[in-house]
């Protein structure tokens, strides 16, 4: 009996500690949403010859492939988006720069009001192909600088 005494008593104390304790919050239903992040800096630059380089930030956490930080651009009223560049990304859950460079077609973009695109994404193969699998977004509108 005095075990079973010890118990219920060990049972009670913590029962009144329990409203005490913080109350734990619901996690995302993809938890590395939470930790993982692009971002995008507010100013690029276009360079005499044409040549545009966009940066920013990242985070990620875990990636089973290779994981890159891609970025496009855009201005005006077009929908077309020019790719500028794609940086390795390295998934240790600290926050690392990334800087992407490309030279579009002669004339397709110059300084002034763009919107940017970046995007975190990791090639994971299935079934012998490598997919893509999205772990941030980010579309900001940037300014181009000559320089």
């Amino acid at each position: 009996m005095p075990v079973r005494s010890a118990v219920l008593a060990a049972l009670a104390g913590a029962a009144l500690l329990l409203p005490a304790a913080p109350a734990a919050t619901a996690a995302p239903a993809d938890s590395r949403l939470a930790a993982e992040s692009v971002t995008v800096d507010p100013a690029g630059r276009v360079a005499a010859d044409g040549t545009v380089t966009l940066s920013g930030t990242y985070r990620c956490s875990a990636g089973t492939g290779a994981v890159f930080v891609s970025s496009s651009v855009r201005q005006g009223d077009s929908a077309v988006r020019h790719g500028i560049g794609g940086t390795r990304a390295v998934c240790d859950g600290l926050e690392h720069r990334w800087v992407n460079t490309a030279t579009p077609a002669e004339g397709a973009l110059k300084p002034g009001a763009a919107r940017v695109e970046a995007t975190l994404m990791e090639l994971r193969t299935t079934s012998g192909l490598p997919l893509p699998s999205f772990h941030a977004r980010q579309e900001q509108d940037v300014t181009l600088i000559a320089g």
